[in-house]
């Protein structure tokens, strides 16, 4: 009985033993400290931790991303420099985009044209950013023409032959920049016909500060007057102390038409020449003048044959003129034009500068007959015989003309015709082959001067060009390129649905877009 007893006391006293060692295992603070193990807290434990992982996948992740992006650079290059038409244009100006008018006319090109730069490819673009901007536009030129225009680049230092093969261009200047040339004609460009340029400050340090971009004009130019075989004669009547006609001239000439002067005193008009202009004289032609251009008009009744005639602001006594004009049907008067329309006036301080209307004539091959004419200071053309003569180009019902004699007790009011009075007008005489010689007269020649007619805004050099290639029946429709500048540092997107394009992907999708994803990636992390 005492052992059995002993035993039981035993087993008690083990029992509360191991509870309390069991009591003590559990519990953290009484529990025994494991040691640290060295090998296992080293470097291979920390690759296999999650912190470890979750950096390899972001270090893979960005790597992949930074090869992908350059070699997609790599590739977009190449394809840039195969295909330069895929370069995205944002400056205001367009300034590295070519013009509708020149991807249309080189896209039908049908003979081999070859641009010649007059410098290696690096040196021409080191010159400075127009140059960069000359060079790109020429080589989408090229990648437009489709295989038609070939371009190169020839380092003249390095080829002084060169200049015995154009022996029409003056090597004593070092303005020559690039050659264009179509089978035996060619013609070669300077400084002058690729840029504008500050003039005081060439004068001053010898050298050029480009303002702005003529290449794609100047090379345009160039290859219409190359791929022109049989160029239509024009006779500028001089010797009457005319205005400067230069930009009528600039622009037939830029248009592939070989322009003469003639003095009628002491020549003739060139029986091979379509044209005839007579512009702004200050006295009148004498009788024998008249009857040259009345005999050359009928060419012996065979006809063919154009004389464009625009008057000067200045009034003067033109009998001989008037008796040329009569024979035609028309009549220039005295006085000024003025329009009280206001929505044809160009600015509010002058009623006698304002656009006109087209009649039906020579719209027809206008690239853009929404653009309106202006005319200044314009005389107005009466037709004196209908069955000859009509009207081109008429101002509004609400016009009247300002005599020249006007006193200051003059009302503009009392003098409104109350119907349209004619800007231009042409008298026709034909024969029984259908055959005809026209006479086409402009009230003033203040619209076909520079400053006008370099006005995108404004349709003057457009109509004119289109009336005299439609008049030479010439199917090519005159060419006026804007000079390009690099000045303006805007991105120049003006149409609406561009601009809300542009607007919901950087200003509405991208930042939700980046929202949402921070977002995402909060919750999945905070839930781990």
């Amino acid at each position: 009985m005492s052992e059995l007893k002993k035993d039981t006391a035993a087993e008690n006293t083990a029992e509360v033993k191991n509870e309390k060692a069991d009591a003590k295992s559990t519990n953290p603070k009484k529990a025994d400290k494991p040691k640290k193990d060295k090998k296992k807290g080293g470097l291979k434990a920390f690759l296999k931790s999650r912190k470890a992982r979750h950096g390899s996948v972001a270090i893979a992740v960005v790597a992949v991303v930074i090869a992908l992006v350059v070699v997609l650079n790599i590739i977009v290059s190449l394809l840039v420099n195969r295909f330069p038409n895929m370069v995205i244009d944002f400056t205001k100006e367009s300034s590295f985009a070519l013009e509708n008018d020149t991807v249309d006319y080189v896209s039908h090109i049908d003979k081999d044209i070859t641009i010649t730069v007059l410098a290696t490819e690096e040196k021409f673009e080191a010159s400075g950013n127009y140059y960069i901007q000359a060079n790109k536009l020429l080589e989408k030129m090229e990648s437009a023409s489709n295989g038609k225009i070939k371009l190169k680049y020839v380092d003249l230092s390095s080829n002084p032959s060169i200049a015995q093969k154009y022996t029409d261009a003056d090597w004593t200047k070092n303005s020559n920049m690039m050659i264009v040339e179509c089978g035996d004609q060619y013609r070669v460009l300077t400084i002058d016909d690729c840029f504008e340029y500050d003039q005081n400050y060439y004068a001053q340090y010898g050298s050029y500060y480009v303002t702005s971009s003529l290449v794609e004009q100047g090379v345009v130019t160039a290859i219409l007057n190359v791929t022109t075989d049989d160029k239509v004669i024009v006779d500028m009547i001089t010797g009457n102390q005319e205005q400067d006609s230069t930009a009528i001239k600039t622009l037939l000439q830029n248009n592939a038409y070989q322009v003469n002067e003639v003095t009628l005193a002491t020549g003739d008009l060139d029986n091979d020449a379509k044209f005839a202009i007579l512009y702004a004289p200050s006295v009148d032609l004498d009788e024998g003048a008249v009857e040259k251009l009345s005999k050359w008009l009928d060419n012996d009744g065979k006809y063919g044959r154009n004389l464009i005639y625009i008057p000067t602001e200045n009034s003067i006594e033109t009998p001989n003129l008037d008796s040329l004009l009569n024979e035609w049907g028309m009549q220039v008067n005295d006085g000024y034009v003025y329009e009280t329309s206001t929505d044809r006036l160009v600015s509010n301080t002058s009623p006698f500068i304002f656009t006109v209307d087209y009649t039906d004539y020579y719209t027809k091959g206008l690239k853009n007959p929404n653009i309106p004419v202006v005319t200044l200071f314009s005389r107005a053309i009466t037709l004196s015989d209908t069955s000859v003569a009509h009207a081109l180009l008429t101002t509004s019902n609400s016009a009247g003309i300002r005599p020249t004699d006007a006193d200051e007790n003059w009302n503009y009011k009392d003098n409104l015709t109350n119907e349209a009075v004619n800007i231009a007008a042409e008298g026709v005489k034909s024969n029984t082959d259908n055959s005809s010689s026209k006479v086409v007269v402009f009230g003033s020649y203040s619209m076909f001067t520079s400053d006008i007619m370099s006005y995108n805004s404004f349709n003057n050099s457009g109509y004119l060009m289109n009336t005299i290639n439609t008049l030479a029946n010439k199917d090519d429709a005159g060419i006026t390129i804007e000079s390009k500048s690099m000045n303006n540092a805007e991105l120049g997107i003006t149409d609406a649905t561009t601009k809300n394009t542009l607007f919901v992907i950087f200003v509405v999708l991208v930042p939700v877009a980046v929202l949402v994803t921070g977002i995402v990636m909060w919750l999945r992390r905070r839930n781990k």
